[in-house]
């Protein structure tokens, strides 16, 4: 484990934490959720992907759920719940709850040039293909680009195309499509800790903040499986949303563990 410097000033934070998940979340988005003395959040951009993730609302009710409307049986590792849909289908996992992030920003701000993932067997699904009406099916094992729609770019179009990407990527897939971050002091909103394999798992860092003498910390969030609300991780050390890059040699959240080196950006 890395250092506890971050103990004494989480403490009020973590016991002040309602242990009964169904509880009223007390805090509108993910960039009122408070920090510890001492820290502030870095700067960022109205129009940048930590501004939006910042301003993801968050659920009143803390209790995780999972796509078929079932509680996920382990309430213990969410402090806090994402606002936004699961969908009906065991398709929003780790890797997709990353991607999910990623694309709803670029959707937002109408970036959809930038909405482009690679499935695991190496094919490009990329969003302006889509909404001029390629799809891509598999054939003979491997997925075709083919014209067969109507253009579209309405919100509905926009999911089915979310759901055939998680369909076809996931945690290898996705370490392919960004790039090593090797400084952990320079960990931004929007990078992701991801270990690629089956299993593997992904989360994105939602938010970073740093002390007058150059601490710094960084909340997660994820889905993992089955398919369930992305949700704020809680440090398991301390119970708050805040970890300390401190970490040492490995990166222990609740339900995974990454290596030191398992930082990477969006390209």
């Amino acid at each position: 484990m890395g250092s506890n410097f971050l103990k004494p000033l989480l403490l009020g934070l973590a016991l002040t934490q309602c242990s009964d998940t169904d509880m009223l979340n007390v805090y509108p988005n993910t960039g009122q959720i408070p920090l510890p003395a001492g820290f502030t959040r870095t700067a960022a951009s109205p129009d940048s992907f930590a501004q939006w993730l910042r301003d993801v609302k968050l659920k009143p009710d803390n209790t995780v759920y999972l796509y078929n409307g079932n509680r996920k049986r382990n309430q213990d590792a969410q402090f806090a719940v994402m606002d936004i849909s699961v969908g009906k289908k065991d398709l929003q996992q780790c890797a997709d709850a990353v991607i999910r992030l990623y694309a709803e920003y670029q959707y937002s701000k109408q970036q959809y040039d930038r909405i482009s993932f690679n499935a695991t067997d190496g094919t490009t699904i990329d969003y302006e293909s889509w909404k001029e009406g390629y799809r891509f099916p598999l054939r003979q094992h491997r997925l075709q680009k083919v014209k067969t729609a109507e253009a579209s770019n309405s919100r509905k179009s926009f999911d089915q195309y979310l759901e055939v990407v998680f369909s076809y990527a996931g945690t290898l897939s996705l370490s392919r499509d960004l790039q090593r971050v090797n400084d952990i002091n320079d960990i931004k909103p929007g990078d992701v800790f991801v270990e690629g394999g089956s299993p593997g798992h992904a989360v994105t860092v939602t938010d970073v903040a740093r002390s007058a003498n150059g601490k710094k910390i960084f909340m997660l969030a994820q889905s993992y499986m089955p398919a369930q609300d992305i949700h704020i991780l809680k440090n398991p050390e301390n119970g708050s949303a805040w970890y300390s890059t401190e970490f040492g040699s490995r990166l222990h959240t609740p339900e995974w563990v990454f290596k030191h080196n398992s930082l990477y950006r969006w390209k």
